[in-house]
């Protein structure tokens, strides 16, 4: 089984003054993986740049620099991507290995580790969005109690995230800390990915953060309105039988056909679609439109 989309991400800014010099750092192509292909991209800049590299990140994820040496007022960026998503293995989580035995086979000194152990460590330790503290462990306790298989755990922390948070646009900002998140229970995409992954490490457990786009569904008998829809987040966890294994907190699913995978790091800090420095400008806010289009 698999499914196609067509995905535009247009991002606008508009400048209150003009911009001199500026370096912008884009996470826009999809990351090639074993469950999905992109088969056509296009990268479309207004004003022209003074120069561009197209290369990997730490985390072996697609990037493009743009250098703008010019003056401008306006920046557009709008790319253009045609992905085809494969199914994934459907696997058994009751055969993944304990969360405590997982924990102590991530910990460095106690054997020799493989490469995908080491790999995995990185995702261990805090990031800026994501502190190790105390509360996170408390709040995840009833979903590990001892020997329970890790991959268990897990989907029992995304179904306690689902139900007791409620998904609110205008509840929090990038920087809004997680203890205030776990405190309102309300939240976006982002922020649900960061608890999680916050209880997770809090427990000595591997877990990263996965950018994306995931497709949504319109009304019956409405048709789908381009931009309507926006980047996601969702998170992955390590499992040492089973390798990365992807979680959706926002919507209680495993991701499968309906989720693209754009990038992984160890927060949104790694993975912004588009960020970068500037000389000038003003005060300005990004318009992002997000079309995701199936394709027969």
């Amino acid at each position: 089984m698999s499914a196609r989309y067509q995905i535009f991400h247009d991002t606008h800014y508009h400048y209150d003054s003009p911009v001199s010099l500026a370096q912008q750092l884009a996470h826009l192509w999809p990351r090639p993986c074993a469950w999905q292909r992109c088969t056509a991209q296009q990268l479309d800049i207004s004003p022209e740049p003074s120069s561009r590299r197209d290369e990997l990140d730490v985390f072996g994820n697609p990037i493009t620099r743009l250098a703008f040496e010019r003056p401008h007022d306006e920046l557009l960026v709008n790319a253009g991507l045609t992905v085809e998503v494969l199914a994934r293995p459907v696997l058994d989580f009751q055969q993944s290995l304990a969360w405590d035995q997982t924990r102590d086979s991530l910990t460095y000194g106690s054997q020799p580790m493989s490469p995908q152990l080491i790999e995995a460590c990185r995702y261990r330790f805090e990031s800026p969005y994501v502190h190790l503290k105390k509360t996170f462990v408390e709040f995840s306790e009833s979903c590990f109690p001892a020997g329970r298989p890790l991959l268990l755990g897990v989907q029992a922390l995304m179904e306690k995230i689902f139900d007791e948070f409620t998904f609110d646009a205008e509840a929090t900002q990038v920087a809004t800390p997680l203890v205030e998140v776990l405190e309102r229970r309300r939240g976006v995409c982002q922020d649900f990915a960061h608890l999680m992954l916050a209880c997770l490490r809090s427990r000595g457990l591997a877990a990263r953060y996965i950018s994306g786009y995931l497709l949504t569904q319109p009304p019956p008998g409405q048709p789908r309105l381009i931009g309507a829809d926006a980047s996601h987040a969702w998170v992955s966890v390590y499992c040492p039988v089973s390798g990365w294994v992807d979680f959706d907190p926002t919507n209680n699913v495993q991701p499968a056909l309906e989720h693209i995978t754009l990038a992984w790091g160890r927060d949104f800090s790694d993975v912004s679609p588009l960020r970068g420095v500037i000389l000038g400008g003003g005060s300005h806010d990004p318009e992002v439109r997000v079309t995701v289009m199936p394709l027969e």
